[in-house]
């Protein structure tokens, strides 16, 4: 029971007591031999449990205690209830946590025995059939993003601070919801979630009992996948950033006869993104193996938490896949298959709708094809790799797979209907592995709004302009560094204005307005050196105005880190922005200058990028090319107290240097 004036907390703790005595004793038999045995004695014990709700201050706002016996190895659960006067609800604006201290007394002696706090948020939530995802009495949009697990050139181990810049870059984005994907979560991510206000998507399996790949998840699956999903819900359900359970993404069980235990990687991937037809779907009335397994997963989450959803990520949007044929999926969730949201309502009534997995557009950061209204789709299987001697994918949002769509493209559907609950794009940051549509020497995704390195690509200001309606944007792009004469297609996202305008070396080349369905707006200009210059205007009043210059040859290092000052905990790190300017100042867009590094003091480099998906450069280097005009450089703290001066040195570019100060 949830309201902007009270909230009822019910508060259930596990007690575990394992005070018992062995003894031995030994009977003498009829035949003079003894028999010797085990024998338990039981020790009871009188405990209060104390259950206090404390604010973000540390304020105690409601307390209850419960006086009981406990018995070793037996069940021992405790319901409590605290009732909290006008509460401060968590949301994605404000994520208020507040904190559940269980103590436990001896009530003879008035011991402490254990103490325990829990973080956790009060909040009321609910996905509508009609009107999408309600939290707290308000319609809210999930504007979210699939996120793989690596951090970049730091690899997969977890760092916090990581991860919370990423998560600082994406929601500056306006992004509000994270799906965790496909895999259980870091509890550092879900934590970060909670205290910066995401919508979570947690995720346990990528795979059931048939196989994707050779040596994946399906070989532990019969015996591993109870405990795994119990683990995941008891160890996940007090975050208050978790709001839908995921069973499962496209697990090829949706088909009938995938016949996965003897398909080789490339056929499964190909059932799995082109070759399944209508005799792999479930018959008229069947409740398949596959079904009851679905239901199976689904009755063990809600066995554990009622108050979640449970979906799966399914590519097969026809009611006759086998998980929606189970009935046990709370809210279908779709991977894709656009054409398909429309008819969600009709195909499938009284169940609520989500886009789990959405776009794959393609993009290499500062690369461009044009014309710009020249849409490529590739690969053309997903077992036959594109080939293109550059190896890149255009950043005009005119590049994507042919099961995806493009950023505007799946846009337009969320944003239109409001049956759809939201979406989460794939991905928000490129990730090490799949680097779709391209084979070696590709090693990296295409995939991200933003690039490995944590450069977000121009998508990234259509997202901000669409979800972040608050901030006043205004993104010009590409660069302005071209052959003379060249038609060039100059894109502009924008919003909080009714038109904008270009210019090149101060002649207008038109006013342009997007329409209802539009996304940005575009001129094909004459390319000539100099300045070209956007203005947004709104009632005839100028709101931005933005101008790119051409670049001269490069002539210098400009460093930016994103903290000058972290923790001398040894784990803390600076993110350092390397950019090769030139004499003027103005970023050289082509520029790959070899960039060396040297660190003093009280830290040392962590790792290096670019954000380039075919580099082969080491990521622990003290160098790197810069790609695009851009490189990174990462900062760590060695563990003690000081300053850190880093310096960036290229053969015939003037030195850069800044200072970090660990403390």
């Amino acid at each position: 029971d949830v309201s902007k004036n009270s909230a009822r907390l019910n508060i259930r703790t596990k007690i575990q007591y394992d005070a018992a005595a062995q003894l031995q004793d030994s009977v003498k038999q009829a035949d003079g031999t003894y028999v010797v045995f085990d024998s338990e004695i039981v020790s009871l014990a009188d405990v209060v449990l104390q259950s206090r709700l404390m604010d973000a201050e540390g304020n105690v706002v409601g307390e209850v205690a419960s006086e009981l016996q406990v018995i070793p190895a037996c069940p021992n659960e405790v319901e409590q209830e605290i009732v909290v006067k006008n509460p401060n609800l968590w949301s994605v604006n404000t994520p208020y946590i507040y904190k559940v201290n269980s103590i436990l007394i001896d009530k003879t002696t008035g011991k402490v025995l254990d103490n325990y706090c829990t973080n956790t948020g009060i909040r009321t939530f609910r996905f509508d059939v009609q009107k999408g995802f309600i939290l707290n009495g308000e319609r809210l949009k999930i504007n979210g993003v699939c996120m793989h697990h690596d951090l970049g050139c730091l690899g997969a181990a977890v760092n916090i601070r990581a991860i919370e810049r990423q998560l600082e870059i994406l929601q500056e984005m306006g992004c509000n919801g994270i799906r965790c994907s496909h895999n259980p979560p870091s509890p550092e991510l879900l934590d970060l979630c909670d205290r910066m206000g995401f919508i979570v998507m947690d995720e346990t399996f990528d795979m059931w009992r048939k196989r994707k790949t050779a040596h994946d998840y399906s070989r532990y699956f019969n015996e591993w996948h109870e405990r795994d999903l119990t683990d995941l819900i008891l160890r996940d359900r007090n975050h208050p950033s978790v709001f839908i359970w995921s069973i499962g993404n496209e697990v090829l069980e949706q088909w009938s006869d995938a016949k996965a235990d003897t398909l080789t990687l490339e056929q499964a991937n190909l059932i799995l993104n082109f070759g399944h037809d209508q005799s792999m779907l479930a018959k008229e009335g069947e409740m398949s193996v596959n079904s009851l397994l679905t239901k199976k997963l689904a009755d063990m989450v809600k066995a554990l938490d009622s108050t979640r959803p449970v979906t799966a990520g399914c590519n097969e949007p026809n009611p006759n896949n086998h998980l929606f044929r189970s009935g046990a999926l709370d809210l279908i969730g779709f991977n894709y298959h656009d054409d398909w949201f429309a008819g969600v309502p009709e195909k499938f009534p009284g169940k609520p709708f989500i886009v789990a997995e959405s776009v794959s557009a393609l993009m290499t950061r500062g690369y461009y094809r044009m014309p710009s209204d020249e849409t490529v789709i590739c690969p053309e299987r997903w077992d036959k790799p594109y080939f293109d001697d550059s190896f890149s994918c255009s950043s005009y949002d005119n590049c994507h797979v042919p099961w995806g769509n493009s950023h505007e493209g799946t846009m337009r559907h969320v944003k239109n209907n409001d049956f759809i609950s939201g979406q989460y794009v794939w991905t928000g940051f490129d990730y090490l592995g799949e680097p779709t549509p391209y084979g070696w020497p590709a090693r990296s995704s295409y995939f991200g709004i933003v690039d490995l390195a944590g450069f977000p690509k121009d998508v990234y200001y259509l997202y901000q302009s669409e979800w972040h309606p608050e901030k006043k944007v205004l993104h010009l792009f590409p660069h302005w560094n071209w052959a003379p004469g060249q038609d060039i297609d100059m894109w502009a996202y924008y919003n909080n204005a009714d038109e904008v305008e270009l210019f090149v070396n101060g002649e207008s080349q038109g006013v342009r307005t997007k329409g209802k369905d539009d996304f940005h707006v575009v001129w094909r200009v004459k390319y000539e050196p100099g300045v070209v210059k956007v203005v947004s205007r709104k009632d005839g009043k100028t709101v931005l105005e933005k101008e790119i210059h051409t670049a001269g040859e490069p002539a210098q290092i400009r460093l930016t880190a994103d903290r000058n000052e972290i923790k001398s905990d040894g784990r803390d790190l600076s993110f350092v922005t390397v950019e090769v300017l030139d004499k003027d100042g103005n970023l050289c867009p082509n520029a790959d200058n070899q960039i060396m590094f040297d660190v003093q003091g009280a830290g040392f480099i962590a790792g290096v990028d670019n954000g380039s998906p075919v580099s082969m450069e080491k990521f622990k280097a003290d160098h790197r090319k810069a790609f695009y005009g851009k490189c990174l450089v990462v900062v760590q703290s060695d563990g003690k107290s000081g300053g850190i001066k880093l310096t960036a040195t290229s053969e015939g570019l003037k030195t850069a240097v800044t200072a970090i100060k660990a403390k």
